[in-house]
Parts: C-alpha cells; structure tokens; sequence
C-alpha cells in the first residue's frame, strides 16, 4: 500500500442516474417519484438551441419547486464551446436555493476546464453568499478527456463523480460505430482454423480500456465512477449486461435514459443479499484471525486474507449506504 491512502469516495448511493431534458417540464414529478438515486435534469444535447433558454428557467423553478425527498439533484450544463454555459452555471447557482446537489459539465478534455467552470461558479456563490458549496460530475467522452483523465479528476475540490459518455467519445475517436453502448458487431475476434472454414466468434469490449481508466482515476481521487447511457432502451438483456460488465469493473452505477431503465441498474448495483452475507463472514473470520494474531483464516474451504476483507469491506460499505438512503 502506498504511503498516500487512496481516499474514499463520497457517501452516498448511485445506483442509477435517471435523465430528462429540461424542455419536458412535464415529466419532472415522474423523476422525483421514481427509484433512481440521482436525478440529471439536461440543458445540453437532449434542448434544441432555440429551447435552451426556457429549459433553463423550467429546471430552476422545478429544483426551488418539487420535493426531489433524499435524492442527489444534478443539472448538465452546456458544454464550454457553446454560447449558453455561462448563462447555465450563473443562473443555476444565483437562482436556485440549496436544494441542487451537483452541476455536471460534459466533454471535459482537460484541468482547465474544470477551473474555467469553478472559477465562474465560486463567483456566483459569492455574490449570493451561498454556503452550500455545489459539487462536479463530469463526463469523459472526448479522446482528450480519455487521456487527461488524471489531471480531470485532481482539478477541483468541487469533483464529485465521473460518468463515461460512450456515444460522443466513439465520435471523437473515429470509431465506426452508431449504437450507444454494449457490443459492435463488427469488433471481434475469430478462434485459429483454416480461412473459410467455420469458426467460433468471440465478442469482445470496445468500451473496456476507457472505463477502466477512468475508474482507476476516480477511485484514486475518491471519486464516484459512473457507467453512461445505453441507447437501446428496448433491449434490457443488453443494458443488464452492460451493467453487470461496469459493476465489474468497478463503477457505482450506471445512466438511464428511460424510466424503465432505473430497476434494471438498481437490480445489478444493489449487492444480492448472499453476498452482503459472505462478505460479512469474511469480515467476521478475518476479525477473529486478527484477534489470534493470525493475517489469513479458511472460510468454507478457502484461504482469505487482508486482500479478500477489503473487497468484502467494498460490498458491505455499498450495501450500508443503499439501506441507509431508505
């Protein structure tokens, strides 16, 4: 273990983030009523730009308005090349009450940035005398986000969360794809045997590399890594897979783009109640093994040691926060 402990990452659950644009005003009651942990109301790709500026004033009245009860309450800002962001983060911060959670900042490519928005919304809660301090998501979805992940995450007190933008950073990078997430039919490998003959077709992750560094990044600045959208809202097999994929490789929770989507992420983040039981067993023998000055025990036939209580810790933390949100 390195001298530096790693930090931990904020407490709170986030299973599911559950979006909608700022332009349907309607379906913002809906949103506070469902399931998902965090609520994302949208002022970037889902407003058209001549709607940006009602969306606007739609969100702000729904955030000093409706009763979001325990939920984490974040807005997507316009990204920083546009002409709207820094009407977004203004009038966010000076006309919302303490109510909003989180501003979250899309296609972020670098530290900079990130103080480019710190610096606008440190002056907007100065001039309101906020004491609430808003916090950060961003999403990394450009090919310079992916490589400046890093510096990203280590820009800002105000950094709460990383989400994975898989649809724009296909683009960025040039990739042949169309669909938002899960596997493309054209990246696979094929098993050894004569060309043209018929042979077994392994799919692999395009995704893989991307998410995996940006949950290292995360986990080392202690923040939340987030998986993002997943385009095809009819096919939950795909979407379930998706997940469970993410949950393995580290990430806390997963975008909904659709209602429907919100069981499916809560199902695959919430830790089964099996296994929030053997982790509670490995804690268990390997207190008792502690206390027998011992650095290893056998449970069920197994060796555990220090390694296998901090993954149990990991699990029992998450089921803790999850049953403490209600």
């Amino acid at each position: 273990m390195s001298f530096k402990v790693q930090p931990a990452g904020p407490a709170r659950p986030n299973r599911c983030q559950l979006f909608g644009p700022g332009s349907r005003p309607a379906i913002f009651e809906k949103m506070a009523a469902s399931a998902a942990d965090v609520i994302n109301l949208d002022l970037e790709d889902s407003v058209a730009p001549a709607d940006k500026a009602q969306a606007r004033k739609n969100i702000i009245e729904a955030v000093n308005d409706i009763d979001w009860g325990a939920k984490t309450l974040s807005v997507r800002i316009n990204g920083l090349d546009t002409e709207f962001w820094h009407h977004d983060v203004v009038d966010l911060i000076e006309k919302c009450g303490d109510r909003l959670d989180l501003i979250m900042i899309p296609k972020v490519g670098n530290a900079m940035d990130i103080y480019a928005v710190d610096a606008v919304v440190t002056a907007a809660e100065m001039a309101v005398r906020k004491t609430k301090k808003i916090g950060f998501e961003v999403i990394i979805e450009t090919a310079a986000g992916a490589q400046n992940v890093d510096e990203i995450a280590a820009a800002s007190p105000r950094m709460d969360s990383m989400s994975f933008g898989v649809a724009d950073y296909a683009a960025s990078m040039g990739m042949a794809v169309t669909g938002i997430g899960g596997t493309q039919d054209e990246y696979y490998m094929l098993a050894n045997g004569e060309p043209g003959s018929d042979r077994a077709t392994s799919m692999v992750d395009p995704w893989h590399y991307p998410i995996t560094r940006m949950v290292a990044a995360c986990r080392q600045h202690g923040l939340l890594p987030v998986d993002g959208p997943f385009g095809d809202f009819s096919d939950d097999d795909g979407y379930a897979a998706q997940a469970k994929r993410s949950a393995t490789l580290g990430c806390v929770g997963k975008w909904a783009i659709h209602p429907k989507q919100v069981t499916l992420a809560n199902e695959v983040f919430t830790p089964p109640a099996a296994k929030v039981e053997q982790a509670r067993r490995i804690l268990a023998a390997m207190q008792e093994a502690e206390d027998a000055g011992q650095g290893a025990a056998v449970l069920d036939g197994k060796l555990i040691d220090l390694a296998s209580s901090r993954q149990a810790q990991v699990i029992v933390k998450q089921a803790e926060l999850i049953a403490a949100a209600g």
